[in-house]
């Protein structure tokens, strides 16, 4: 369970499924006995009705697989820019934090079928090809290459049935206060200040 102030929650379903989609490289945590595993994945997301489902691919070998059969809750976690903020960026003294976008998702997992599975890597392979001058698009590989890796990979897809998301963006900062963390972040040198700021400035925008 993720501890999210009121400021800071994010309950629009549409918002955080395109937050997801645009920081789609996910953390899947499970548990064996007791002890939780984690993996670093590439995830895809689609939606059917009324239900959300993230797809995605083990290595064979990758033995966190198997404890999706005995895990009731599987946690899918996503984060976006995060920053450090400077209390000196106040009218008023305070002390220091850190802005960041999360969110948790929590779901019942299952094995996809081989057809199911090819079907996510071509989407997959779409979505991160398809703009390239030489794109590597799955009907675009032999039969044999395919054949080969599909044997050493494990698909799986969860349907959604918890939504966490965090969005803590200065919010319950006053306007002025808000407006300078603004103007220092873009002042870091740090790429992940630079997106927080341009981050904040769109949901001012979206606010007027």
């Amino acid at each position: 369970m993720m501890y999210i102030p009121k400021y800071f929650k994010v309950t629009n379903a549409e918002e955080i499924w395109n937050f997801v989609q645009e920081n789609s490289f996910g953390t899947v945590v499970t548990t064996e006995q007791g002890k939780p595993i984690a993996t670093h994945l590439p995830l895809g997301f689609n939606k059917k009705d009324d239900h959300y489902y993230i797809t995605g691919h083990f290595a064979y070998g990758n033995p966190q697989w198997r404890t999706f059969e005995a895990c009731e809750d599987v946690l899918v976690m996503f984060q976006g820019p995060h920053a450090y903020i400077s209390s000196s960026w106040y009218s008023r003294e305070n002390v220091p934090t850190w802005n960041y976008q999360a969110v948790h998702m929590y779901g019942k997992a299952s094995m996809l079928e081989k057809d199911e599975l090819a079907e996510e890597l071509t989407i997959m392979l779409e979505k991160y090809e398809k703009h390239r001058d030489n794109p590597v698009l799955w009907d675009k590989l032999s039969p044999k290459l395919l054949e080969s890796e599909l044997k050493g990979i494990v698909g799986f897809k969860i349907k959604v049935e918890d939504i966490q998301a965090a969005y803590k963006l200065s919010q319950n900062r006053n306007e002025t206060d808000y407006m300078n963390v603004i103007e220092q972040l873009q002042n870091e040198e740090n790429p992940n200040a630079k997106q927080m700021a341009e981050l904040m400035e769109d949901k001012l925008k979206k606010q007027i």
